[in-house]
């Protein structure tokens, strides 16, 4: 039955795939269940109920994907977003948070409002075949990157902004496991990252570097302090409305990026090159924004991480599910999940990164019209540390290319919208800026 549901023989995989998938996909996103709430806890949010609610968030909007999508794709509280709420709205604005979930609310429902009128749909599908497989090229770096930095191999340098680390022990026992990880693919054994990831954790707490937990499970999950505090009434003021709109951009151009990426490093295209179930993603990408603005977290989207999943054999949506119920456990296993430390999943990022590097084939370098912003999007996502900043760019590149060369009329209605939305989300900020001096004058 599971497998008649989700067509596992149609898609070439298998219960075993999938929930190898799935675990590999927890395990390289879990970081979240404590980053997530150290971040938004600065706004005096109650950091434990964070934690609770960071669980509840992903494992529903996760399983939700899994169940009505039937795809591989995680959604979780968006890294980015979340220091956008805290350090912008919150302590930048000096605005409560629980008017900030309100704006949280806000730009999901709109989000919603564009996905229902199809808008979201049609810009994702006007995007050329280059640009979206710089996307996943640019985001592959992205994760490498944050890989490298996790691991310790990459560090902050005041003089060059960074620089190679020193081999710490830490450091070698994540090299061992992303060794481990590297004979495991060339030898085709599925699991290779998650066996990875065990046998990096194993190394640290043979040698110590694992602090044993104080308790296996944990029963705090008290959300009280954090749900349904939002404030929408406090939100609908027009000095927010830039940051509502700002709010929805990231979330935007980061899941259009993350679900073209992923979507299509699962095979989840048609004969066309359009995603399959697109309209049902981004429609469950903002109804979690909203849900999730209630709950008491910041904005929610589809997790890149997922593509470890989707390169450990993910094809479904029960890849989806299992990631969803672990979170869910995890609300129990607190303590144990927290053992495993970010060296040992950060190979698994470093892979990922490689894998989605294949795409650069499809990349028509001999064409500079569509080359010269696909190269803009690789280097902007990875070097600006924001998937939308480098999405951005790279359509409003193309855009002015196209216009420049006299070849308006090739460019798609659509095509229009997204570098209009691309200029407002990277000149939002100073308008809010404008706006307050010109209050200041008068």
């Amino acid at each position: 039955m599971v497998s008649k549901y989700f067509e596992l023989r149609e898609k070439q995989t298998s219960v075993r795939v999938e929930l190898v998938a799935g675990i590999t996909t927890f395990l390289t996103m879990a970081y979240i269940i404590f980053v997530n709430p150290n971040i938004l806890s600065e706004t005096g949010m109650d950091k434990n109920a964070l934690i609770a609610v960071t669980c509840i968030v992903t494992a529903i909007a996760t399983i939700v994907v899994g169940v009505f999508a039937k795809a591989p794709i995680a959604m979780a509280p968006g890294m980015g977003l979340n220091a956008f709420f805290t350090y912008s709205l919150v302590l930048g604005d000096k605005i409560s948070w629980e008017t900030a979930l309100g704006v949280v609310f806000l730009s999901g429902l709109f989000f919603l409002l564009l996905t229902l009128l199809g808008l979201r749909k049609r810009i994702v599908e006007a995007i050329p075949v280059s640009l979206i497989s710089a996307i996943s090229v640019g985001i592959g770096l992205f994760i490498t990157f944050i890989g490298l930095v996790k691991l310790g191999v990459v560090v902050n340098n005041e003089a060059t902004l960074v620089s190679a680390g020193q081999l710490t022990p830490t450091v070698l026992i994540g090299l061992c496991g992303l060794i481990v990880m590297v004979f495991l693919e060339t030898k085709k054994i599925k699991g290779a990252l998650l066996i990875g990831i065990v046998f990096s954790t194993a190394l640290a707490a043979i040698f110590g570097y694992i602090q044993k937990p104080t308790e296996i499970i944990s029963l705090h999950l008290d959300i009280k302090a954090v749900a349904f505090h939002l404030d929408i009434l406090g939100a609908l003021k027009w000095s927010l409305f830039a940051s509502i709109f700002s709010l929805m951009f990231m979330d935007m151009f980061d899941s259009i990026g993350t679900l073209v990426a992923c979507c299509h490093q699962a095979n989840m295209v048609d004969e066309k090159n359009k995603i399959k179930g697109l309209d049902r993603l981004l429609g469950i990408d903002a109804a979690a924004t909203m849900i999730g603005a209630v709950l008491g977290t910041s904005t929610t989207t589809s997790y890149i991480e997922s593509a470890a999943g989707i390169e450990q054999g993910g094809r479904s949506g029960l890849t989806s599910i299992v990631t969803g119920v672990l979170f869910l456990l995890a609300l129990l296993f607190v303590p144990i999940v927290r053992i495993v430390p970010e060296y040992a999943t950060a190979p698994a990022l470093i892979m990922v990164g490689l894998f989605m590097m294949k795409e650069v084939k499809r990349i028509d370098f001999a064409n500079l019209e569509e080359a010269f912003p696909a190269f803009i999007i690789i280097v902007m996502i990875a070097l600006s540390y924001s998937i939308s900043t480098g999405l951005a760019f790279g359509f409003i590149s193309f855009t002015l290319i196209k216009i420049v060369s006299g070849k308006a009329r090739e460019i798609r209605a659509a095509m229009w919208i997204i570098a209009f939305l691309s200029v407002l989300f990277l000149t939002l900020d100073q308008l809010n800026v404008t706006i307050q001096r010109l209050k200041d004058i008068t």
